[in-house]
């Protein structure tokens, strides 16, 4: 069962990284600290550093911030299309403990797709969209979604692996249903 629900919470904290680089570190550091709901393996006990803590919350201000303002949210994007999948891979790496047998390799590999494809999606699509449509008007909106979705994720994912698991499902579902309605429809 320990098995399950590393993967499961591996899973909703590297895809949530895709979205918010920090939220998922903080979220897991601060359980690890604080808690008995998630124990970190060393090297990945460095997160629980009282100055680490303090550093990622204060580079999730920092990207709130400048993900909030016009012409900034489009860098800080291009910054992150590097960031984020780091820190999936270290949010995967991190909470995938009961994985300690298998290659570490491939816990960050996984790590890193999986938040490298919520980001791309996220930067190259869905931002893209929000912009054209609205005129940047909705990209605060947006952004402010984005972060709540992020937050809500890694902490369902820290506290509900399994709830994690199951609404990670349903939204596949979705987008594969919603895909595949797209593809149906003729070009105009």
């Amino acid at each position: 069962m320990d098995l399950l629900l590393g993967i499961f919470s591996a899973f909703g904290l590297s895809a949530s990284a895709g979205l918010n680089a920090y939220i998922p570190l903080f979220v897991i550091a601060v359980a690890a600290r604080y808690t008995d709901l998630f124990k970190l393996s060393a090297p990945f006990d460095t997160l629980t550093n009282p100055w680490i803590i303090v550093l990622l919350g204060v580079l999730i201000i920092i990207e709130f911030l400048a993900d909030k303002v016009p012409a900034i949210n489009h860098v800080n994007d291009a910054i992150q299309t590097f960031v984020r999948p780091v820190a999936g891979a270290i949010a995967f790496a991190a909470s995938a403990r009961v994985l300690t047998d298998v290659s570490p390799v491939i816990s960050l590999a996984c790590g890193l797709l999986i938040a490298g494809s919520v980001h791309t999606v996220k930067a190259a699509a869905i931002r893209p969209a929000v912009t054209a449509t609205t005129g940047g008007a909705g990209n605060v909106p947006v952004g402010i979604a984005e972060d709540i979705i992020t937050t809500v994720t890694s902490i369902l994912a820290v506290i509900l692996p399994v709830l994690m698991a199951v609404l990670m499902v349903i939204m596949l579902v979705l987008l594969i249903v919603w895909l595949w309605r797209r593809s149906q429809q003729p070009v105009t």
